[in-house]
């Protein structure tokens, strides 16, 4: 991934909405959920969900698809991982005690998105996701 990329990332998920989004899609794997079912998950006005929508996307960490008159996102699992082994490898330049603090389902995860297995970063989030003011 191009730094520009990641950098494009990190700033879409440097929001509470935004990061809060990302986990409420990524244990829904590629089926996601309708706008209007995140929209009253995180307790957003559609105006609002839009522009965190419209963030995500353009970063390359969520995906849409029109299916009738409801639009769905997913998160794109490359993405993520495609920044997340940026930081890790080039950042830190695997540093060990960088990967120690990953833990080992983590380090697994990104080791399978590393030789293209996309679905292995689905794993859920360690809290629950409460809705954001934003």
């Amino acid at each position: 991934m191009e730094r520009s990329k990641v950098l494009q990332c990190l700033s879409a998920l440097a929001h509470e909405a935004r990061l809060d989004l990302v986990r409420l899609l990524v244990p829904r794997g590629d089926e996601g959920l309708a706008a209007g079912e995140i929209a009253r998950a995180l307790g957003l006005t559609a105006s609002r969900l839009s522009f965190h929508l419209a963030a995500l996307e353009q970063a390359g960490l969520i995906r849409s698809r029109k299916q009738s008159r409801h639009v769905f996102y997913s998160a794109d699992l490359e993405g993520i991982g495609g920044a997340i082994s940026y930081l890790l490898a080039d950042c830190c330049m695997d540093h060990p005690e960088v990967l120690a603090c990953c833990g080992a389902s983590a380090r697994h995860a990104l080791h399978l998105v590393a030789e293209g297995e996309a679905g292995a970063c689905a794993i859920p989030p360690s809290d629950p996701i409460t809705p954001s003011e934003s």
